[in-house]
């Protein structure tokens, strides 16, 4: 992962999907070294445009990553540690459960 930091007692990993060709940044929360959850944000391929003409990911993270880390720390705020997505596609942005994803997402 690519970058670490706390939130509260928990320790979240952060980074994009290694070898990915799509936009998929990863936020794996853990407690005592013991995974909690993942979170995810993807943004498919129609939603690129949205977020910038250059679609350089290292960009549209460095422009949004404050407002992700802010939905993750909501959902430990929440105390919902499930396998969530947070996906923009062309509808807009909405929240899915990891498993209900029509296209499954890993770490590997």
């Amino acid at each position: 992962m690519e970058k670490e930091w706390s939130y509260k007692s928990l320790t979240i990993e952060e980074g994009f999907k290694p070898g990915s060709k799509h936009f998929q940044y990863f936020f794996l929360v853990s407690e005592g070294g013991k995974k909690k959850c993942n979170y995810c944000v993807w943004i498919e391929d129609e939603a690129m445009p949205r977020f910038g003409a250059s679609q350089n990911f290292d960009a549209i993270l460095d422009a949004h990553r404050e407002e992700w880390s802010g939905w993750v720390k909501e959902k430990i705020d929440g105390k919902d540690f499930r396998n969530m997505v947070l996906l923009f596609d062309q509808e807009g942005r909405k929240e899915i459960e990891l498993d209900k994803m029509h296209k499954k997402l890993s770490m590997d």
